[in-house]
């Protein structure tokens, strides 16, 4: 990922610790524009736009509303589950599940930047390194309304899942900055926290709580991945 004379170089995926989604179902259209500027200002490093059940036609200006923003501060751009509206709005990169196309698929539908893959155990963040994955999301690690059907996998499995592999793992799930220093103990270096920050009466000082319990713990780590 790099620059261009449309903004500054995208921050590299390994120096990426907090990753934001941003969520229709949680932050109205109206207020889409605000809530990335709050996010940004509160050190997000990633940010996916979300936008489960809407029209491909609206999630494409929705993504080209948002883009500009996310260009000039140089963070890279993820669009979740599309792959081709990834491809035409020029996000950084695309997000797929379980559930959705095989990594080759995505990749000849997307065929430069990012793409991560959702796992839901340690078997299925093997299978998604093996397949390609540029990073990975694990969890969910506690129960969590973004994800009401998935079975909460806990924290046991956190440190063999980064022990085993070496490309950046995010874990999801029911994480909230006040129970981040948990989540860290457990193995984990990198955390997506979707409803604690879309939620919060000030998002930016939320994100920017969790953002410095991050750096600070991966300045612990010298040779962290």
């Amino acid at each position: 990922m790099s620059g261009s004379a449309n903004g500054p170089a995208v921050q590299p995926l390994h120096q990426c610790w907090l990753y934001g989604i941003l969520d229709l179902g949680y932050c109205p259209r109206e207020n889409l524009a605000s809530m990335t500027k709050a996010m940004l200002a509160g050190g997000i490093d990633i940010l996916q736009l979300r936008a489960k059940g809407y029209p491909e036609a609206e999630i494409v200006a929705v993504a080209r509303e948002i883009r500009p923003l996310l260009r000039d501060a140089g963070v890279p751009f993820i669009i979740n589950d599309h792959p081709a509206i990834a491809q035409e709005v020029g996000a950084d990169g695309v997000h797929v599940g379980q559930d959705d196309l095989s990594l080759a698929e995505v990749r000849r539908l997307f065929p430069r930047g990012l793409v991560g893959r959702s796992t839901h155990s340690v078997a299925q963040a093997r299978a998604g390194a093996a397949e390609g994955a540029d990073y990975l999301g694990f969890g969910p690690l506690f129960a969590t309304p973004t994800k009401p059907d998935y079975t909460p996998i806990g924290l046991d499995d956190i440190r063999q899942v980064h022990e085993e592999l070496s490309l950046p793992i995010f874990c999801i799930g029911g994480v909230k900055a006040e129970n981040l220093p948990t989540i860290l103990a457990a193995g984990a270096r990198r955390v997506v926290i979707v409803s604690g920050i879309l939620s919060a009466s000030n998002p930016a000082d939320y994100a920017a709580e969790a953002k410095k319990t991050l750096t600070n713990h991966s300045s612990e780590r010298p040779c962290a991945s």
